[in-house]
C-alpha cells in the first residue's frame, strides 16, 4: 500500500514559527513532525510515499530528498495554491495508483501502527477516529458496527488518518480546490464508510502552545 503525508497547509494558526518554515517541518522531540510520520509508515512496511505540498514547498523537498535515508520513497506533489484536502489528493491520484492508499495529515502527532490500518472490500473510506480532545469536544462522527456514520450523540474525532479507494475522488477535477468532508458524508449515507477507535497517543498540532506542550513532553519519555 502507498501513503500520502498531506503537506500543504499554511499552518496561519502556527504563526510566528510557520512565517519561515513549513508546518510539516517543525520540531517536537528532536525531529519534524513529518519525520516521525515517515519513520513510522517505513516501521509499517510502507515505503512507497508522496508528499503534497504548496506554502515553503521547496523547503520540504531539500530537507526530505528522495527518502533514501529513512528506506523509503517519497514523490511530491507541488500546488501552486493549496487545493484543500481531497483536491490535494485528487491531484495526487497520478502518483497513489488504483489501489486504495492511506493518507496521513502531515501536523498531527501519533503512535499509531499503519500497518493495523486497512480498506474493508467494498468500502470507499476507513477512518481511524480518537477521543475528542478538549479543543474539539463536540467530535465529528460516530462510529457505530465498525461503520462510520453521521449522529448527534457518542461521536468521535476523525484523526486526519484514513485509507481511501481512489473512486471516492471521482468527483473532484484535478487541479480544483475541494474538501475532504463532503464526499465522506456522501460515501456515509451508503454506508461505505467503516471505521477503527485508535486509543493511544495522538495530537492536533494546532497552535504554538500544543506544539511546545508535546516538544516537553517527548524530550522527558
Amino acid at each position: 500500500m502507498r501513503a500520502m503525508i498531506l503537506a500543504a497547509g499554511r499552518g496561519a494558526r502556527m504563526r510566528p514559527l510557520t512565517d519561515h518554515t513549513p508546518k510539516p517541518l517543525l520540531q517536537v522531540g528532536g525531529k519534524p513532525l513529518i519525520v516521525w510520520h515517515i519513520e513510522r509508515l517505513a516501521q509499517a512496511g510502507i515505503s512507497e510515499l508522496v508528499i503534497n505540498h504548496a506554502y515553503l514547498g521547496q523547503q520540504i523537498e531539500q530537507a526530505l530528498g528522495n527518502g533514501s535515508q529513512w528506506q523509503v520513497h517519497i514523490r511530491y506533489s507541488a500546488e501552486q495554491t493549496a487545493l484543500e484536502t481531497a483536491g490535494g489528493i485528487a491531484k495526487a491520484l497520478p502518483l497513489l495508483g488504483d489501489q486504495p492508499f492511506l493518507v496521513v495529515n502531515g501536523d498531527v502527532f501519533t503512535d499509531i501502527d499503519y500497518a493495523c490500518t486497512h480498506l474493508p472490500a467494498g468500502k470507499l473510506a476507513h477512518l481511524v477516529m480518537v477521543d475528542n480532545p478538549e479543543q474539539h469536544a463536540e467530535g465529528d462522527f460516530a462510529l457505530q458496527d465498525g461503520l462510520v456514520k453521521q449522529a448527534t450523540s457518542n461521536r468521535l474525532t476523525f484523526s486526519g488518518i484514513g485509507v481511501y479507494h481512489p473512486h471516492l475522488f471521482e468527483p473532484v477535477l484535478s487541479g480544483e480546490a475541494a474538501k475532504l468532508a463532503p464526499l465522506l458524508i456522501s460515501a456515509m449515507q451508503q454506508g461505505l464508510v467503516s471505521g477503527q477507535h485508535h486509543t493511544g497517543i495522538w495530537h492536533d498540532i494546532g497552535t504554538p502552545q500544543r506544539l511546545e506542550q508535546l516538544d516537553q513532553c517527548l524530550k522527558t519519555r
